[in-house]
């Protein structure tokens, strides 16, 4: 009995010292490692496997190093070690919904329940509120950096569109006046005016021998100076009439009236301020009923008359402001306003003529000059607008990248509107504020296979939110 203790106590001695040694030559997690008891270990979740000697090396499964060392494996209650995320789950997200699981390398591949990859690695939990983020693009810093990226946000602006249309410079109809006799008359005297001279209203022309005019100033006389009053009197408003309807002007007639002599000859005036732009009389000619002796015009408001190309009809409308360019005066604009749009269009140059009424005080615009119109289009209302640069256009679809911060941008189908002044109006898809990709918006688009994403984002409504279907729709995250 005896000697059976000794032996015992040899034996103990001996398995203490060699444990002890062994634990002083070998690193603390490894003496960890062994001590772990089987049913602990088998009741714990392996989450991956490290280096055997503390190498940054991992792998999502069994592995063994260089020397042939197995990897040693690393429970889900440990400490995280080197750096590496920690994988437990946040209180917050704990107690949020998982609506499904995504490829953790990024793949367009998504499982409604929890699964692995070929490599071992659990597929990422997307929870409630995150479901946004599907389709997105995700950036690292650096290569924000070096593609150039930039945002800006989605603000109300008023768009101002020009519709450019060449045209010329053409007298106001209203503003043009003719002379022309309404009886056989000779023309006595002519003053000195000739085409183009500029003329004042009331400033003589010429002066007319008319036998009907000498008639009607005699029996007019006749009557304003018989002291008789009744069928007389009413005579005599007949006899002004006849002077009136024989186009006599007014002066003459208040002539008449103070002299009450009846003129050998009447003078004929200029009935406006304006530009002389026919004289058809000699003196000494003989002027038949309704040959036209002068004409007239004031050319201190003209015409432009433009022709707005047929597809640009629809965005112009009367009363718009119009810059006009006179290709005669280089640098110099005159404002004006369309007057009316005229309602046929060319079928030769698909055009429609618009009329815009200018201003002209100094009388630099002349008849027939050549302009270049810019009709400002548009409405005066702000309207939600992103820079032009913003927009993605394929042909069939327009889309713009949301920058959803922290380097993430989310591609998003939008309705465009009017254009103008560098800025588009969106009216659908984007709410005011939200900040959209201005510059390399390509690079994102070729990084991520955009293309991808939106044929996913125009599909997303035909797919369950809570258990969408493993597609290869989805845009992944590229760091």
């Amino acid at each position: 009995m005896n000697t059976l203790r000794i032996l015992t106590t040899l034996l103990l001695g001996v398995g203490l010292c060699a444990a002890g040694y062994w634990s002083t030559q070998q690193p603390l997690w490894l003496v960890r490692s062994h001590v772990a008891t089987p049913v602990a270990a088998a009741e714990r979740t392996v989450i991956y496997y490290r280096d055997p000697g503390g190498a940054p090396f991992w792998s999502a499964g069994p592995k063994k190093d260089a020397q042939g060392h197995d990897y040693l494996p690393v429970y889900d209650d440990e400490e995280p070690s080197l750096g590496q995320p920690e994988l437990k789950p946040k209180a917050d997200e704990a107690s949020r919904k998982i609506l499904y699981y995504r490829n953790p390398m990024g793949l367009p591949d998504t499982s409604p329940v929890p699964k692995k990859d070929p490599m071992g690695m659990d597929y990422v939990p997307v929870y409630e509120g995150d479901e946004n983020d599907k389709g997105s693009v995700k950036l690292s810093p650096g290569k924000i950096q070096r593609t150039g990226v930039k945002s800006e946000p989605a603000e109300r602006r008023t768009i101002r569109m020009a519709v450019k249309a060449p045209g010329t410079i053409q007298l106001d109809e209203r503003r043009v006046s003719v002379i022309a006799m309404r009886s056989e008359s000779f023309v006595q005297k002519v003053a000195d005016v000739t085409t183009g001279t500029r003329v004042k209203a009331g400033q003589p022309l010429m002066e007319i021998y008319s036998s009907a005019i000498a008639a009607a100033a005699a029996n007019y006389l006749a009557t304003i100076n018989s002291k008789t009053i009744g069928e007389d009197a009413l005579y005599g408003r007949g006899s002004k009439q006849r002077l009136m309807n024989l186009d006599v002007p007014e002066p003459a007639i208040a002539a008449m009236e103070a002299t009450r002599i009846v003129p050998v000859t009447v003078q004929w005036s200029a009935p406006r301020d304006g530009i002389v732009l026919e004289r058809n009389v000699i003196e000494g000619m003989r002027a038949n009923p309704g040959d036209v002796l002068f004409r007239i015009a004031d050319t201190s408001v003209v015409w432009a008359l433009v022709d707005v190309a047929e597809r640009d009809l629809g965005s112009i409308a009367v009363g718009q402001p119009v810059t006009i360019r006179v290709r005669s005066f280089p640098g110099r604009t005159f404002s004006g306003a369309i007057g009316v749009i005229y309602p046929q269009v060319n079928r030769e140059t698909r055009t429609a003529r618009v009329r815009i009424e200018l201003g002209n005080p100094d009388l630099a615009l002349l008849p027939d000059m050549y302009v270049d119109a810019e009709i400002h289009t548009g409405d005066p209302a702000p309207v939600l607008a992103v820079p032009d640069s913003a927009v993605l256009d394929t042909g069939s679809r327009q889309a713009v990248l949301v920058d959803k911060g922290e380097g993430r941008y989310e591609p998003r189908a939008v309705k465009l509107g009017h254009r103008g002044g560098g800025y588009v109006e969106v009216r659908d898809g984007i709410n005011e504020g939200e900040a959209v990709v201005t510059s390399a918006n390509f690079l994102i688009d070729a990084e991520s296979n955009l293309k991808a994403a939106l044929k996913s984002f125009a599909e997303a409504g035909a797919v369950e939110a809570t258990a969408p279907a493993s597609s290869g729709k989805d845009m992944g995250e590229h760091q």
